[in-house]
């Protein structure tokens, strides 16, 4: 097997500014001050990275809303127990803001003993108190609302923390109850979230409902580049033949601090004994020397002569969990990089857990959750001193010989490729389109490379301080409507995401070498767009299309030329800007149409072709061949109505022996649907 390690599939460095971390005279860093801006809103919704500082960022709207709006109370909903000491007192005055927060220990009911039953009736005596700011979990939250209706939380704030738990599927009950909420609109609502898209494609909010919602948007570029320490962030998927255990430490370094995420236990991956798995990694990282009576940790003994601390955090016997919990937990120690080494987890260091020395989050096995991919990266993506590099390992089986194991495989690595595309989109700076027209000019605050600004080509400029490209193509539709406008300005990755997470979509980008690739950028966006977005018009829908394909795209020719380069550290945190201004560069005129004949794939496919052995690579290619797509009538329809518009701008209908294959799919779209109504008048 070859050095895993080698071939991360993302890898990305920043500037290391220190914007991140500055505080202004009342104690906000950046982010907290952008939403601190909007607090006069009644429906705020927060989208920021892990370690941005929403939990702060609310306390200091909170308390302003109560201060100053007349809201009467604040509640507090998380997602689980442990991560309602996110919410614990903070002395705000203490930097500069003009109150502290405190919450009363009898209202944090995340610390409360009991199950559900008693939190529900110490809500609702909250509900009747002088109290102002209560802490509970969504599950208490839930049923406080099933027992007491949404009438009893009038002229409150209700905030909730990971709003990505939330969906419009009729099952999940807090996306209902908040619904209805914002149906009775008594109430004020900030909702926050690290990844606003959840892995199962569901929509988080109607579109109407989202449209009451301001949004205060801080991104992963943002957030990364503005850090004082951290650099490079790398994100890898990679495949093993066997045992993982037998190959872990191929991709687990012990000198690196490191959460460890085992299979679950229905998982390809597994070996169906979490304990003897457990067991295992800590016999392949050295000799075991017992465990410490204090923390529980295990204390493993590596060939260069290092004690490693390794928490199991695995086994179910609540005594020797607990205390493993309560010793990571410890905030005495949150700033000493020596408490902990290695932490062996399954369901648990995930959302929320916050430490700030993990250096790589190794996962092996696929997640069912996109969401739940971009969490656990996030526990590696705290800026501490001296972490300069971190990074996210995904470890996924190749398959064997049955096709069961094939087929399932390749629903793996499917998905493994579809959250790698989606972190690249994450973690890049923001794309903002506008189409070339002769009165174009630059733009104030984005620099345009070396040449400056050239009226006569389309351009790149990009802002250093905010992230931002400002990038012009020719031919570009602008969205008209204000829904429309704020997709493209705040929701491509949602679209993205969606697109990526089509199977269709995915399987033929990387293995039909017959594919026109318009098909998929044209065709099954358009179509993804239309089901997800059914209240924008077509024009609208187009000018969506045209600027989510635009931003994957882009991504991936820069990302394909700064591959190409070589890996100059100094160079690292502009090779994405670079390789997006040299793409620009070498077609002379950026076109949508130029965008549009690009397989989105294309470069996945490359690296999987380095990461997976060529005989699992043909199996999975065998696997999706087997089952190709014949033209159905929605292609069919669709590919009409695009044979239309060529008519329109060429004066003939496309031909089916064009030497163009764009053109030849739409000819054979038309052809397809005269035969069916042939066949339908022939009965």
């Amino acid at each position: 097997m070859s050095d895993l390690t080698s071939i991360p599939s993302v890898s990305v460095t920043y500037a290391c500014n220190g914007a991140t971390m500055r505080s202004n005279e009342l104690g906000m860093r950046p982010m907290q001050e952008r939403a601190y801006e909007k607090r006069g809103e009644q429906y705020l919704l927060i989208k920021s990275p892990p370690a941005s500082g929403k939990s702060r960022a609310l306390m200091f709207i909170a308390l302003d809303k109560l201060e100053n709006q007349g809201i009467k109370q604040a509640i507090i909903a998380v997602p689980e127990k442990s991560i309602g000491a996110s919410f614990n007192d903070e002395p705000l005055s203490k930097f500069g803001f003009w109150a502290d927060w405190k919450v009363e220990p009898k209202w944090n009911l995340c610390n409360a003993p009991g199950g559900d039953g008693g939190k529900v009736n110490a809500l609702g005596k909250f509900l009747e108190s002088d109290n102002k700011i209560l802490v509970c979990t969504h599950a208490t939250f839930r049923f406080a609302v099933e027992k007491f209706g949404v009438e009893a939380f009038d002229n409150r704030l209700i905030a909730v923390d990971e709003f990505h738990h939330v969906s419009v599927n009729p099952d999940n009950r807090l996306g209902a109850h908040l619904g209805e909420f914002l149906t009775r609109d008594k109430i004020h609502m900030v909702a926050m979230t690290g990844s606003y898209f959840r892995g199962d494609a569901e929509p988080v909010l109607m579109p109407e409902d989202e449209a009451k919602f301001d949004s205060v948007t801080y991104t992963y570029y943002e957030q990364l580049n503005g850090y004082k320490y951290l650099k490079k962030l790398d994100i890898g998927y990679y495949f093993y033949s066997g045992s993982y255990v037998d190959d872990i430490l191929k991709v687990l370094e012990p000198q690196e601090k490191t959460i460890v995420h085992i299979p679950n236990v229905n998982s390809r991956e597994s070996t169906k004994d979490k304990i003897k798995e457990v067991e295992h990694i800590i016999e392949e990282l050295g000799d075991w020397k017992g465990i410490d009576p204090e923390t529980g940790f295990h204390l493993v003994e590596t060939d260069d002569g290092r004690v490693l601390k390794i928490a199991d955090l695995v086994d179910d016997e609540p005594a020797k969990r607990d205390k493993v919990s309560a010793a990571l937990k410890d905030p005495a120690q949150k700033n000493n990089r020596d408490h902990i080494d290695i932490i062996i987890a399954l369901g648990m260091a995930k959302e929320g857990f916050d430490w700030i020395w993990c250096e790589h989050a190794l996962t092996i096995g696929y997640r069912s959750s996109l969401t739940e991919i971009v969490q656990i990266i996030g526990r590696a993506t705290r800026d501490a001193k001296g972490k300069i590099r971190a990074r996210f390992t995904n470890l996924i089986a190749e398959p064997d010989a049955s096709e069961e194991a094939v087929t399932e495989a390749v629903n793996d690595t499917l998905k493994a490729i579809a959250a790698s595309l989606l972190m690249e989109q994450v973690l890049a700076p923001r794309f903002n389109f506008i189409p070339k027209n002769p009165d174009s000019g630059p733009i104030e605050g984005f620099d345009y490379g070396e040449g400056g600004y050239d009226p006569q080509n389309t351009n790149v400029g990009f802002n250093e301080d905010s992230g931002q490209f400002q990038i012009e193509i020719k031919g570009l539709a602008e969205p008209k409507s204000p829904e429309a406008t704020r997709i493209c300005q705040e929701d491509l990755n949602e679209v993205i995401t969606a697109f990526v997470q089509d199977k269709t979509s995915i399987e033929r980008g990387l293995f039909d070498e017959e594919l026109v690739p318009e098909e998929l950028t044209v065709v099954r966006m358009g179509k993804i767009i239309k089901d997800k977005y059914p209240e924008l018009n077509e024009e609208d829908r187009e000018a969506v299309r045209q600027h989510a394909i635009a931003a994957l795209n882009i991504t991936q020719k820069a990302k394909e030329i700064a591959l190409e380069g070589n890996d100059d550290e100094a160079k690292g945190n502009t090779a994405l800007i670079d390789g997006v201004r040299k793409f620009a560069m070498d077609v002379r005129d950026l076109d949508i149409d130029l965008i549009d004949r690009i397989n989105p794939f294309s470069e996945a496919y490359a690296i999987l072709a380095k990461t997976m052995t060529e005989e699992s690579l043909k199996q999975v290619a065998a696997v999706i061949s087997g089952k190709k797509v014949k033209m159905d009538i929605d292609e069919a329809r669709a590919l009409a109505k695009r044979a239309l518009k060529f008519k329109q701008e060429r004066g003939r209908l496309p031909e089916i022996t064009s030497a163009d294959p764009w053109e030849k799919r739409m000819a054979e779209g038309v052809a397809f649907l005269a035969r069916m109504k042939a066949e339908a008048a022939n009965g």
